[in-house]
């Protein structure tokens, strides 16, 4: 008898298998108290069974998918730390287009 995979490793990272949904996403909504049910209606393109399967892998790889969490935390800071931040022109710029946006709506 062949075992279902549930979670596979791609680029770097682990997913729900045949999806693009990542592993990480599943567990979050897990560990933040949402059940497999809710989670499935969050993320419509798994069924119940992948959804379980994957928090069944989280659950029995604990050491693997914690280092593979705090790797994804570690590049998202590096990620955030790096991005430039909005010039104070661009950010007026954007503020008269809003204001002339919604003056015109009226």
């Amino acid at each position: 008898m062949a075992t279902q995979e549930y979670v596979e490793r791609r680029n770097g990272g682990y997913y729900v298998t045949e999806s693009r949904v990542s592993l990480a996403s599943i567990i979050y909504e897990f560990r933040e108290g949402a059940s497999p049910e809710t989670i499935r209606q969050d993320f419509p393109t798994l069924s119940l069974e992948q959804v379980y399967g994957a928090i069944a892998f989280y659950l029995g790889h604990r050491n693997e998918t914690a280092a593979y969490l705090a790797e994804q935390e570690a590049l998202w800071d590096k990620r955030e730390r790096s991005a430039e931040a909005i010039s104070d022109d661009l950010q007026r710029r954007i503020e008269e287009a809003r204001r002339g946006h919604l003056t015109h709506q009226t």
